[in-house]
């Protein structure tokens, strides 16, 4: 050998390997297997397959096992949630495997920008992947050509398959089945039927929620008070969000109904989700399962959101305000001058400091304002103390005047009206199924569909309206019947429970109750 030729051995490559036959080592070949859902079928096609490559591997002479690295009921079309596949890529490019041997193009990838990405990625290693189905291995010349055209081929096969499913819910929809993820839906579990029952535990925790809620505490309350108790979410966790609370109070299943295809999936590879504005129809199902809260509840709380997310005062309603649950009285004490509501503050007036309630339009502009007096909030305070002892005192006409409440809130009743708007929807409901199937243009029915859910929105709330009114008299009556001594302290709960409004005059306070009823407190 010339002096300056210097001889470099051989050294083992991952990949295929190159070296005399007599020490050629065996190659370490991985076998990748796949199920995409995690039914009892497909399951038994999950292990028949592991079983089949181990065997499989296990009779070439030139190969050993490197790995059996699996994937049970996750979807192809994308390699994100897959943990097996990213092992097994993790460990090729780590030297620990050789060749991939694999069933098809459709069980390694429905993608074809993964496939040919993860194929050119591995080549760049040496590493082959055997498809079986197809008879392809990525080392060989034809290899890429024929993967680019399968791979596209099981792409449109998972994009068919989807538009199938997609097809599926919908004519499940329309037939009403409610499909509904019970493992983070609090307050509901599934049977041995796969129907959803009402979990009785957890339904106190709804319930606990909804009445939190209308008593006056906003989503941040509500949220902190569940954590402070120990309470698990929906998910299992102790960590309550505001976007939580609010989920649950806007959630229709909790009055036994459901609207279906709230959102669509965009990106059937990303599996994007958006909601869904129109694009596609919805389904909205009355009566799907059991209810946990009552109708006019429910409608109370969705008015009482729209309330506090829009506040005004004022004369003419156009001074936004922010609602604050820190304090019973915030948002509810009305300036009789302006309008405006009064708001706590702590107050230092030639260096006495104390806690008192002044009009916001004052505060904001000075008596050029408002000229509304400012009050101390013992007063205030002693007001209500005095208008419930008022309405204790006088129980019996009390009494008498509230069941006379009731027969006025009775005669105000509109469930004829709204099971009459029911009748019709259900007729514009045949007619529109009937254009859709007929593939006639249903623009007209669906509008006039829209205004009828409108109507009966409006009529639901107003009987929501009439309902609670009903239920604050009742609960008065029970208080008054019950209560057999003067109140002597004040309490935020009560002010929550029984008050709707003080208005604040220069002279006197009218304490106006839910149960639409008024005392007069002079000054």
């Amino acid at each position: 050998m010339n002096e300056n030729v210097t001889l470099i051995p051989a050294r083992i490559r991952a990949g295929n390997r190159i070296s005399k036959e007599e020490n050629k080592p065996k190659l370490r070949v991985a076998a990748y297997c796949r199920v995409s859902t995690d039914s009892d079928e497909q399951a038994g096609s999950y292990e028949v397959q592991v079983q089949h490559y181990t065997e499989y591997i296990g009779r070439n002479k030139e190969w050993k096992l490197a790995g059996t690295y699996t994937d049970d009921g996750i979807s192809g079309t994308n390699t994100k949630e897959r943990e097996g596949f990213n092992e097994m890529i993790d460990d090729c490019m780590a030297g620990k495997v050789d060749l991939i041997i694999t069933k098809s193009i459709s069980r390694f990838a429905r993608n074809t920008i993964d496939c040919l990405k993860y194929v050119r990625q591995l080549r760049e290693k040496n590493i082959a992947i055997i498809f079986e189905k197809e008879n392809i291995n990525t080392l060989e010349a034809s290899g890429e050509l024929l993967l680019t055209i399968m791979a596209s081929l099981a792409q449109q096969e998972s994009a068919s398959l989807s538009q199938n499913v997609k097809l599926g819910l919908q004519f499940r929809y329309q037939e009403g089945k409610v499909v509904v993820n019970h493992e983070h839906f609090l307050g509901y579990t599934k049977d041995a039927k796969g129907n959803l029952i009402v979990d009785k535990k957890e339904a106190k925790v709804v319930k606990r929620i909804f009445r939190e809620y209308l008593e006056g505490a906003n989503f941040r309350d509500i949220a902190m008070g569940l954590e402070r108790d120990h309470i698990k979410t929906g998910g299992k966790r102790y960590k309550w969000h505001m976007s939580t609370v609010r989920g649950i109070l806007s959630n229709e299943k909790y009055i036994g109904d459901a609207l279906l295809q709230k959102t669509i999936t965009t990106d059937f590879i990303e599996k994007t989700r958006i909601k869904n504005d129109g694009t596609v129809p919805q389904y909205y199902v009355k009566n799907s399962q059991e209810a946990i809260i009552p109708r006019d509840v429910f409608t109370q709380v969705q008015e009482e959101m729209l309330r506090r997310a829009d506040m005004t005062s004022g004369r003419d309603g156009k001074k936004r305000r922010i609602y604050s649950s820190r304090y019973a009285l915030s948002s509810i004490c009305t300036c009789m001058k302006c309008g405006d509501i009064y708001r706590r503050v702590a107050w230092n007036n030639r260096g006495k400091k104390s806690i008192v309630w002044r009009c916001c339009t004052r505060v904001e502009n000075g008596p050029s304002g408002c000229t509304a007096p400012t009050v101390p909030e013992e007063e205030l305070q002693q007001a209500v103390i005095d208008a419930m002892n008022a309405v204790l005192e006088s129980s019996k006409d009390v009494i008498a005047i509230l069941e006379e409440n009731i027969l006025e809130v009775v005669s105000q009743d509109n469930s004829d009206e709204i099971e009459e708007i029911n009748k019709t929807i259900a007729e514009k409901q045949k007619e529109l199924l009937e254009l859709v199937h007929s593939k006639k243009d249903y623009s007209k029915c669906a509008d006039e569909m829209e205004k009828l859910r409108q109507n009966k929105q409006l009529l639901l709330v107003k009987h929501a309206q009439t309902e609670g009114t009903r239920q604050r008299i009742n609960e008065l009556v029970a208080y008054v019947k019950t209560q057999d001594t003067q109140i002597t302290e004040y309490d935020d709960k009560l002010v929550r429970k029984y008050i709707d409004q003080i208005k604040i005059y220069d002279d006197k306070f009218v304490v106006c109750f839910k149960a639409k009823m008024e005392i007069n407190v002079l000054r």
